[in-house]
């Protein structure tokens, strides 16, 4: 081994280092140590520097053991190595401090002591509460509303396990004073069901291919979202009857307007088909996967789940207006999509109409497509919104809900647009095509880009220039507070397929279906006659106050020819003694045909309005049936005069000399406009330079020449018990029992 050592290349030869160190003393010796900790804590990436502890001076150095670092080469036969500074650190040391038993246990006791003081507090607070809320009793603090005490309707939430059929439901609200009969039991209703009732689809359209409907209309061509695969959307789904002890509608009717009023729809059968309760990777939005679920599998049952991850709804609503194009009125019926910008055509002022039948609104004309093929009208649902707008997964479901349900399933009779106001004025979204398409695509979801139209306020300006500036309420007439109708006048010029335009909320939902709303307020508002038909549109319609129509028209008539003189009408004139200072209530007068302004310079274009057939005595309710209407509205037409509405007198451009020009408003902008209503309101705006507050414009432009406005009685809730009598009074308190005060 010896020899083999003696030969082995690798091994290193160790030789006497040439300078000798002696070893510390023992005191030195620890000290050293103490050098050696600190430094392999403090000291590691410089390994090229020679420190204390490369060298054990605890140990002696003989002239056999020596450094490893002595190794052949490392030092000269007779120069020792030249060493480098040693590098010392303090050592730093840490010192734990124990806080002592004595105070751990005082503060432990103390944090009990806050802890219980805190839980005393609130309880103390609690029964204070409780028993203000005892004392106030029906003393109601300074400001509170009546309506406010009324208590809360709590039978809306009963869900489908507590459903019975309309006929032995009894509702909560309203009720006979003198009924006496205790509610359905929820609990007891839902024991006694063996499960989760099965819902059906729901279908509002007409056989189109019956023999009936194609004797009269032209031939229905399906419409599909996607071309290809011809896949169909999923219908709405209902269940039969109603939850034990839902409330009956308080204004408005089912049975006039033909509504179904004994059925229901859940969150998965009204909105499951757009992508409600499924994921993102099936093609939905993910929302109401969680909770209660009873009910939901039904609503894919006979149709699958559609994948809305790809969908063109603008290209789908023309490939349908196109494929369907004889049905309607307009001919062609084809509907361009709004990722462009605006045709110069647009922005300029439109011909007046010559003759009556050329701005007909007439849904029956009568064209050589087929003998006795009846037509029927276009109508675009215009959505109001804007650029900063976010679009939440419900309102992704109400707008493809309003597409599928009105433009879809009909045919094409209907298109849904969004007019997105452009916030940022100093966007040049109208002078450069590029950055009119890219400011779209960054604001609107993609789907929805095709039928999306900018506009903006300083667009309004340049169209409809010269108008009195005003600054009521220190906003610009032009702004989208007070000049919001505008927008859709302009909408109207670049759109001349459509006979109708729904001006619409984003915010607005409907329980039914959307067809089948649009349709029956269509045809009811339709089939009334014209004779008392301003003051019918005054007045809400209580059923549980006024009873049948018929006796409510016949108050209308009494109300409207007699007058009112009650405690209940701010318009009664009372003194003190309750007895009146005008001598008995006074009538007013009807109105038929057009109410002019007082001044004959702001009549603008009277030529082609409507005027009455025949006398007001000599009508038999026979004018206006039949008759489209140039505006519906979704709530009564009052007259603002002497009113507490605070825009009642924000009317531009007319003579005021002998007061304001006769007018009429509807709270909340959602309405119907003919083509021709919407025509003169441009062309007055934009000539005439007269203007009103957008609840009030339409209205007032119906009232001045002579076109048909009805208010549409659909049903409407409270979720509180109000007193009948008293509901009525408050509803209806302006002038001979009209709304408005």
């Amino acid at each position: 081994m010896g020899a083999l050592d003696a030969l082995n290349p690798l091994k290193v030869a160790k030789r006497r280092s040439s300078n000798n160190y002696s070893a510390l003393p023992f005191h030195e010796s620890s000290r050293a140590r103490d050098s050696i900790d600190s430094e392999k804590q403090n000291i590691i990436d410089h390994d090229y520097e020679v420190s204390s502890y490369d060298y054990d001076s605890s140990l002696p150095i003989s002239p056999v053991t020596s450094s490893s670092r002595d190794t052949s080469g490392s030092y000269d036969s007779a120069q020792p190595m030249i060493k480098r500074r040693t590098i010392l650190r303090t050592r730093q040391r840490c010192f734990a401090y124990r806080v002592p038993q004595r105070i751990i246990r005082y503060l432990c006791f103390l944090i009990m002591l806050g802890v219980l003081a805190f839980i005393g507090f609130l309880i103390a607070m609690s029964i204070i509460d409780s028993k203000k809320l005892e004392d106030m009793g029906n003393h109601r603090p300074e400001g509170a509303k009546q309506w406010e005490s009324f208590p809360f309707s709590d039978r809306y939430y009963g869900g489908i396990k507590a459903l019975v059929s309309l006929a032995k439901n009894k509702p909560e609200y309203p009720r006979d004073p003198e009924d006496e009969t205790e509610l359905l039991n929820i609990t007891e209703v839902m024991s006694s069901k063996l499960g989760i009732p099965s819902s059906k689809p729901y279908n509002p359209y007409p056989d189109y291919n019956s023999s009936a409907y194609l004797q009269e209309y032209v031939p229905v061509k399906e419409c599909f979202l996607n071309s290809k695969t011809n896949a169909r959307i999923p219908p709405l789904r209902y269940y039969e009857g109603r939850p034990a002890g839902f409330a009956d509608h308080i204004m408005g009717s089912y049975d006039m307007m033909g509504l179904p009023d004994d059925i229901c729809f859940d969150r998965y059968g009204r909105l499951g088909p757009y992508g409600h309760g499924y994921s993102l990777r099936k093609g939905g939005l993910a929302s109401g996967m969680h909770g209660d679920m009873d009910g939901a599998d039904q609503v894919w049952s006979e149709v699958p789940q559609y994948d809305f991850t790809n969908v063109d709804w603008a290209e789908a609503q023309l490939r349908c207006s196109i494929s369907n194009a004889k049905r309607f009125r307009s001919g062609a019926g084809g509907v361009t999509r709004n990722n462009k910008r605006a045709e110069p055509a647009a922005n300029v002022i439109a011909p007046v109409t010559t003759t009556a039948s050329a701005d007909s609104t007439s849904a029956t004309a009568t064209q050589p497509h087929g003998i006795g093929a009846k037509l029927v009208h276009r109508t675009a649902v215009v959505i109001r919104t804007w650029d900063e707008f976010v679009y939440r997964e419900e309102d992704i479901l109400w707008l493809r809900g309003l597409i599928t349900e009105l433009s879809l399933g009909s045919g094409g009779e209907y298109d849904i647009h969004l007019l997105v106001q452009v916030k940022d004025e100093s966007i040049p979204v109208f002078a450069d095509e590029e950055t009119y398409t890219k400011h779209l695509k960054e604001r609107v979801p993609a789907e929805f880009q095709g039928i999306a139209t900018l506009w903006s306020e300083t667009q309004m300006v340049m169209l409809y220039n010269g108008m009195e500036e005003t600054n009521f309420r220190n906003l610009p007439i032009h702004g989208v507070y007070r000049g919001l109708i505008q927008a859709l006048q302009w909408f109207a010029q670049k759109h001349p397929e459509y006979d109708f335009f729904w001006q619409w909320e984003m915010d607005v939902r409907y329980t039914g279906h959307w067809y089948n709303l649009f349709q029956k307020m269509d045809t009811w508002t339709k089939a009334q006659p014209r004779k008392f038909l301003w003051e019918r549109n005054s007045r809400f319609y209580i059923p549980a106050v006024h009873g049948s129509w018929e006796d409510f028209s016949h108050m209308v008539r009494v109300q409207t020819e007699s007058g009112t003189d009650s405690p209940g009408n701010i318009w009664s004139g009372l003194n003190e003694d309750g007895q009146s200072v005008n001598n008995g209530p006074k009538g007013d007068k009807p109105i038929w045909g057009p109410e002019r302004p007082q001044h004959a310079e702001d009549w603008f274009e009277t030529e082609n309005d409507p005027a009455p057939p025949r006398l007001f005595k000599d009508d038999k309710y026979e004018w206006g049936v039949g008759e489209d209407a140039d505006l519906i509205t979704l709530n009564p037409l009052f007259d603002p005069d002497y009113t507490t509405w605070l825009l009642a007198e924000d009317v531009t451009g007319y003579n005021r000399t002998n007061g304001l020009p006769p007018r009429r408003a509807s709270i909340v902008t959602a309405s119907r406009l003919s083509r021709r209503l919407l025509n003169t309101m441009h062309r007055e705006t934009a000539i005439k330079k007269h203007h009103a507050f957008p609840e009030m414009w339409p209205a007032q432009a119906a009232l001045n020449h002579g076109y048909k406005a009805v208010y549409a009685p659909h049903p409407m809730f409270v979720d509180r018990v109000w007193p009948l009598p008293y509901l009525g009074a408050t509803m209806n308190s302006g002038r001979n029992g009209a709304t408005g005060a």
